[in-house]
């Protein structure tokens, strides 16, 4: 093992982080600061680009991964497989891909949106998370979801998830593991990545149960098999509440050192059956 690194951080290719690259690039180094100080090592954890983690795989004990595409993934797999503890592990990465993940959510009976509704529709591409602003499409009628789907067919997007839209206070939600979970209303602090969040308007701040939407998002991070995730949810006036959108590792820019701290203590906990000190060089 002397030659292994303890840690290792892989961060997520620019196209993975619309109008988020540097904040991406902060949580990842907010953790890793946090797990040099818990473990005492004395030299700072290398982070490498997923790009570069493809043409040269880094072996390391622990690896904190943003990264998403599939070679990366498929590099990953291998370290798993010998034994390497990542986070977040490449099957719940794969599981959070949008079409693989509304069939686990439809399946598993997560509150989520219908495909029908009366107040327009959502349209999302598939096969990936969003990489640019018309990935994800506000339709107002059937006849505007069609000319959309089409639109998604000229870019070469096939695989595309239909949604309802719905009326009611948009929240964010960051979490880590089933303890830490916070979230927060856009309309707020106007923190916003599309503007798609305007279309549902300044928040009421209707009354929920924060604490069910915990247990939702918490089982459904279980049921994909990520332990770093983040999503929206919609509240409406009676209280019910839908997730609408779920992601492995955010950039939690509202919560970065609560973040960085629940992550730092994932990954130390990952390794500390190990007989070896994870502070020696």
């Amino acid at each position: 093992m002397s030659n292994t690194l303890k840690f290792l951080a892989v961060r997520r290719d620019n196209r993975f982080s619309p109008n988020s690259v540097e904040h991406d690039r902060l949580i990842l180094m907010a953790a890793c600061k946090r797990v040099k100080a818990l473990t005492g090592l004395k030299t700072d954890i290398p982070m490498i680009d997923e790009s570069e983690f493809v043409q040269r795989p880094v072996d390391a004990e622990c690896i904190l991964t943003m990264a998403r595409s599939k070679q990366t993934l498929k590099a990953l797999v291998r370290l798993e497989q010998s034994g390497r503890h990542v986070i977040n592990a490449t099957t719940g990465v794969k599981n959070c891909q949008r079409s693989v993940l509304d069939k686990l959510m439809r399946t598993n009976n997560v509150p989520m949106p219908p495909t029908k509704e009366g107040h327009g529709y959502w349209l999302k591409r598939g096969d990936a998370a969003a990489q640019s602003k018309a990935d994800v499409v506000y339709c107002e009628d059937k006849a505007a979801l069609l000319d959309a789907e089409n639109d998604f067919r000229s870019r070469g997007i096939s695989d595309m998830v239909v949604s309802a839209h719905v009326p009611g206070d948009l929240i964010k939600f960051y979490a880590v593991g089933s303890t830490m979970f916070q979230y927060y209303y856009p309309s707020d602090d106007g923190i916003s990545k599309f503007g798609d969040e305007l279309r549902n308007g300044r928040a009421h701040h209707y009354a929920f149960d924060s604490a069910a939407l915990h247990r939702e998002v918490a089982r459904l991070a279980e049921i994909t098999g990520v332990s770093v995730y983040g999503g929206d949810a919609v509240v409406g006036k009676d209280g019910r509440f839908y997730i609408i959108d779920f992601n492995d590792w955010p950039s939690f820019s509202r919560c970065r050192d609560e973040a960085a701290e629940a992550i730092a203590q994932l990954a130390v906990a990952s390794i500390a059956s190990k007989s070896y000190n994870v502070g020696e060089e």
